[in-house]
């Protein structure tokens, strides 16, 4: 079993090394953007009108995870140029598994904007409206899990792995936001927007208790209180004595046109979201703010699987002595223990519908404006996962020359590092408003040789964050004289 799931866990790793997602740019806080509105709807940018085009206004991407980075899975070997990976002989693993946290977490998220439109309305007022593609989830792996893939089930005899924290969410959905900010008072402002969300495709797993007793003799003893929950076309084929043959995707229902559409309507999904801001001027250099965003859940009644496993199964599990005397390859004895644990799963199944919620945000922030054109900013970002708690704080020197430039310079502390550094730029030419903002550039960088070329890689590495794009702006609002400073005109 470690050969086949050593080779797995280390595409995992890659992919989250490497994987998209998309959670807001704390740097996009303070720039002079159309998109701000989306880390507080209380924000505004200059510009009288703004129009975000499918594709052309922009992506973001972030990885994230708080367990492992580049420099934990790709070490400097000898020569001092090359590097090997954790599946390299001379990897020493346990320091790799000293490492690992008991409960590891990723959370990838995409968001793609298909539309944007943002104006004034009256003196102070901002109407704005969005549509957005997105996937996000949370994915809880427990280190159980890691040390039995790469030093198999020999160190658990006698004693259970622990895959009681094990779970996931992954869902994908379209977002249409309509949101509105108005100046309340001279120095009171604030923001909401409702959002409408409709789901194409989920999965989702209830634990309420998973372990695995490894006996004396190798034998396994599974004990199970989980529900997994899908919304998608998909086939589960069960054997006579109700254990699963095969899970596989049904793409018979997207072999036209109109399968396609239906699929991704998410028209049965129903969702709602909600996103509140206020932002408040203690003066006409300090401005202090807060927001909660992303509140809101998906109702899941499509194309719904629930699979279930309750109670315990005895099931023969893996010999290392059939390896070590040569009669089984480690493949093949991993196998046979797929198979006896697939023999031992029953499984119900049923098609009731399931909720899931979104992760929310908090942001509480602060910018100090030193002159016209150049402020200082704090702020502080806890991101909500279910149980979990994700928090980060960045101070930013940030320039606003009304809307033709605007460029920001941060500092994160998140994610166990302390290196995150952060920059955003984005220029007009015209009505064009071009913009790129990233919070985490990486600093340190290791190469790897390979024949006559070498590669760089990042070193300490574990989150990434990009955000790039293209607006349609036009006009820049006049000053007046209770405008906020916090975003400055020509």
């Amino acid at each position: 079993m470690p050969g086949k799931y050593k080779y797995l866990l280390i595409s995992i790793l890659s992919l989250i090394l490497a994987d998209v997602s998309a959670q807001n740019t704390q740097v996009l806080y303070f720039m002079n953007l159309p998109q701000n509105h989306l880390l507080n709807p209380a924000l505004r940018p200059s510009n009288s009108v703004y129009i975000g085009l499918p594709v052309l206004s922009g992506f973001n991407i972030n990885v994230n995870n708080n367990f492992v980075n580049f420099s934990d899975v790709f070490l400097k070997g000898q020569p001092s140029d090359s590097i090997i990976s954790v599946l390299n002989p001379k990897y020493n693993i346990d320091d790799f598994l000293a490492k690992i946290k008991n409960k590891n977490s990723l959370e990838p998220e995409v968001t793609v904007p298909l539309f944007g439109l943002g104006f004034s309305v009256g003196k102070t007022g901002y109407v704005f409206f969005d549509v957005n593609e997105r996937i996000d989830g949370n994915i809880v792996i427990p280190k159980d899990l890691f040390k039995l893939a790469f030093k198999g089930n020999e160190g658990f005899v006698g004693s259970k792995i622990d895959l009681s924290s094990l779970r996931g969410d992954l869902k994908y959905y379209r977002e249409f936001g309509l949101g509105y900010s108005k100046d309340f008072t001279n120095k009171l402002r604030f923001g909401v927007k409702g959002k409408l969300l409709f789901g194409v495709a989920a999965a989702s797993i209830d634990n309420k208790a998973l372990g695995i007793t490894v006996n004396n003799d190798y034998s396994h003893t599974f004990n199970a209180d989980i529900t997994a929950n899908f919304s998608a076309p998909l086939k589960v084929t069960k054997n006579a004595d109700k254990s699963v043959e095969s899970i596989v995707f049904d793409d018979s229902r997207l072999d036209n046109g109109s399968g396609i559409a239906n699929f991704i309507s998410g028209k049965k999904n129903i969702g709602l979201g909600l996103d509140l801001g206020a932002t408040y001027d203690f003066s006409e250099k300090l401005i202090v703010s807060a927001s909660i965003t992303d509140l809101g859940f998906i109702k899941w009644k499509k194309d719904v699987t629930n699979l279930k496993s309750k109670g315990k199964f005895e099931f023969s599990g893996l010999n290392i002595l059939d390896v070590v005397n040569g009669t089984k390859t480690i493949d093949e004895v991993g196998q046979d223990m797929i198979d006896s644990l697939k023999n031992s799963f029953k499984v119900t199944d049923s098609n009731t519908a399931f909720t899931t919620f979104l992760p929310f945000g908090l942001s509480l922030a602060g910018s100090y404006n030193l002159t016209k054109s150049f402020s200082v900013g704090v702020l502080s970002y806890s991101r909500f996962i279910g149980k979990q708690i994700r928090e980060s704080l960045t101070l930013s020197a940030n320039m606003n020359l009304g809307n033709a430039f605007s460029a920001s310079i941060s500092y994160t502390a998140e994610n166990h590092k302390y290196d995150n550094l952060g920059a955003g730029l984005a220029f007009r030419p015209g009505i064009f408003q071009f913009y790129i903002v990233s919070d985490r550039l990486p600093v340190t960088w290791n190469k790897i040789k390979s024949d006559n070329s070498a590669v760089l890689i990042p070193a300490n590495w574990n989150t990434f964050n990009l955000r790039l794009g293209m607006n349609l702006a036009f006009g820049n609002r006049i000053k007046k004289k209770n405008d906020k400073p916090m975003v400055l005109v020509e």
